[in-house]
């Protein structure tokens, strides 16, 4: 049976709450997956921009999936100038993802870029995310500055010079701290190794001092749980590319030869 959950527009909210919220990866170019993890209950989808073959065009139609399916679509901007992530809000997406935020400069421009009041978002309200001219003036201003969800990835080691000043950027509302590059950056056996680590519990203890809520992706319930002591409280697992090889490998598995009667 699918879970209920609150409404895709209430994501920011829950966000900084820090309510337990469950995401994926989408890295396929079409509706279909994120319509299917809206149905069985996810809290939100990240469309991946940066590293799979996702235009604008592709980004408007799963932005819609995302709000037909109640899930709340956030896009990991491959570009994070001004325009793109303007282009990606008028869209509809529930928030944006950005990539290699390292210095509290970086964290400054994209938080102003999906503000209106006190930021540099270009106004327009004849689009999906203000109902198409529905939504009067005022009313989008204030339900877009409300709703729009800024997540700033730390995924580099330089950011640990900046990392306090960082979490105090007005308008970031979470980090999501990318594992993947730091233990590459690091030369690290792996994402969950103890070199890691030293590097992410500093990442966390700025977060923690500053009220900042942490995303992480999680390979495993056990790990989620570590990273949860450590004060995460939204997680992601695996991606729509991930999913589909786990399930294709277990059927192969099960109907390997011989099958007899």
């Amino acid at each position: 049976m699918p879970q209920t959950r609150p409404p895709a527009a209430q994501f920011r909210h829950r966000l900084r709450a820090r309510d337990h919220l469950l995401g994926t990866f989408v890295k396929t170019p079409t509706t279909h997956a994120i319509e299917i993890l809206g149905g069985l209950g996810f809290d939100f989808v990240v469309i991946d921009q940066e590293h799979a073959p996702i235009d604008r065009a592709a980004i408007d139609v799963m932005v819609l999936a995302a709000r037909a399916s109640n899930v709340a679509g956030i896009v990991r901007v491959g570009d994070p100038g001004d325009s793109n992530i303007l282009s990606v809000l008028d869209c509809g997406a529930a928030g944006i993802l950005v990539p290699h935020v390292d210095t509290a400069r970086k964290a400054r421009a994209i938080a102003a870029a999906c503000r209106y009041r006190g930021g540099t978002r270009g106004f327009a309200n004849t689009t999906r995310a203000g109902g198409f001219g529905a939504a009067s003036f005022a009313d989008h201003i204030a339900a877009q500055d409300s709703q729009v969800a800024c997540i700033a990835m730390i995924e580099d080691v330089a950011a640990l010079g900046e990392i306090d000043e960082i979490a105090q950027v007005q308008g970031i509302d979470a980090f999501f701290i990318g594992r993947g590059d730091i233990t590459a950056a690091i030369g690290a056996p792996s994402m969950t190794s103890a070199e890691t680590r030293a590097v992410v519990e500093p990442i966390m203890a700025a977060a923690r001092r500053h009220g900042m809520p942490v995303i992480m992706l999680c390979p495993d319930r056990r790990d989620a749980a570590d990273m949860a002591g450590l004060g995460a409280s939204a997680f992601m697992v695996a991606s729509d590319h991930g999913f589909l090889r786990q399930a294709a490998r277990q059927a192969l598995a099960d109907f390997a030869p011989p099958i007899v009667g």
